[in-house]
């Protein structure tokens, strides 16, 4: 074999805002694991400050854990449903199956998980290792820039069950950025009867617009709350969606839920928010309970969960997550994108590289 057919192309973060485009090796496969060839990862909101602020776990990482690709090798001794030229989504939490949460099956509160694109290298890069018991097949009716999408999707539905979301509540969703959109989309599905969305950037209420969310307002000209009480008689949502991470939203959010209503915390966090002592009043008399959500629920036994659900309103067509999709770029420019997402010197929505 030669030198450059054993090596792939990957965006290697060496440092934190050191990210260079590099040939690496391409990764061996181990036993009950797949190698799967990118063909589509999107660039989620977390992945900028991973790279541009934050940092990974460790030094050097491939970012990257929204994706679908094809199977080309497989290392498993039992007989899978997988085989080579499979079409593949992969759950990127790697639990450890020790711990109590894995014992149930609750995977994403395992102890001590591993994570493809922060723990373990990821999808920026021409291939990726992945257990197979993290593999899920991609419906025949679904593409694979649809697919990339599943795990951004599925955080948003369960973020929603987290909610209690029902038919004919009143919700909103605070942010609409890739997330808040596919959240505002699957309050459709489920049939609430108000969705309320709130951003600070015009052409992404537009394209929330375009996606048949009707209620958009820019939190910049207008109050959220008095449009809330407006849209309300006064009353407040059932339920609010924090999807922003800032903490301004996060007090608008809390402000405008109503009695017995709920409130989830889906947006990462910017920085430390202080809350008044009378929203906290106010907070303790309407009784609302405030939920954190964190990722997807995921069955390792093939049974029904948040991904299984995604695809298959994918391939039913009640989820249509492709107006999301504003680039889509090869990973030899894909460098000059993430910077553009850091410096937000563009509009873009959801960001799609492919080998």
């Amino acid at each position: 074999m030669s030198h450059i057919a054993e090596t792939m192309q990957a965006l290697v973060l060496r440092a934190i805002g050191d990210v260079q485009l590099e040939y690496i090796p391409i990764p061996a496969v181990k036993s009950g694991y797949a190698r799967i060839r990118i063909e589509f990862c999107g660039v989620c909101g977390s992945d900028i400050p991973r790279l541009f602020s934050k940092g990974t776990y460790n030094f050097p990482t491939v970012c990257g854990h929204e994706f679908s690709g094809i199977i080309e090798e497989t290392h498993d001794n039992n007989d899978s449903e997988f085989k080579v030229g499979d079409r593949v989504v992969v759950f990127p939490l790697i639990w450890c199956g020790q711990c109590s949460a894995c014992e149930i099956g609750q995977y994403v509160k395992c102890h001590d998980y591993d994570y493809l694109g922060s723990r373990s290298d990821g999808a920026f890069s021409e291939y990726v290792t992945a257990p197979i018991t993290n593999l899920i097949l991609v419906p025949e009716m679904v593409s694979l820039e649809e697919a990339a999408m599943t795990e951004p999707a599925a955080v948003a539905l369960h973020a929603l069950k987290r909610g209690n979301c029902s038919v004919g509540q009143t919700i909103a969703v605070f942010g609409a950025g890739p997330i808040g959109l596919i959240t505002a989309q699957w309050a459709k599905v489920m049939g609430v009867q108000k969705i309320i969305l709130f951003d600070i950037i015009p052409e992404k209420l537009k394209l929330a617009n375009q996606m048949g969310i009707d209620l958009t307002f820019n939190n910049r000209d207008q109050n959220s709350l008095s449009v809330i009480n407006q849209l309300t008689n006064g009353k407040g949502v059932d339920l609010a969606i924090e999807a922003a991470g800032v903490p301004s939203t996060l007090i608008e959010a809390l402000s405008a839920t109503a009695y017995g209503g709920r409130i989830v915390m889906l947006g990462n966090p910017s920085s430390s928010v202080t809350l008044p002592a009378d929203l906290i009043s106010q907070l303790m008399r309407r009784e609302v309970d405030i939920v954190g959500t964190w990722n997807s629920d995921f069955s390792a036994f093939g049974n029904s969960d948040d991904w299984r659900t995604v695809l298959q309103a994918m391939a039913l067509k009640t989820l249509d997550l492709r107006p999301l999709v504003t680039h889509q770029v090869k990973l030899a420019y894909a460098l000059d994108a993430l910077r553009m997402m850091k410096d937000q010197s563009d509009f873009f929505s959801k960001v799609l590289i492919s080998p």
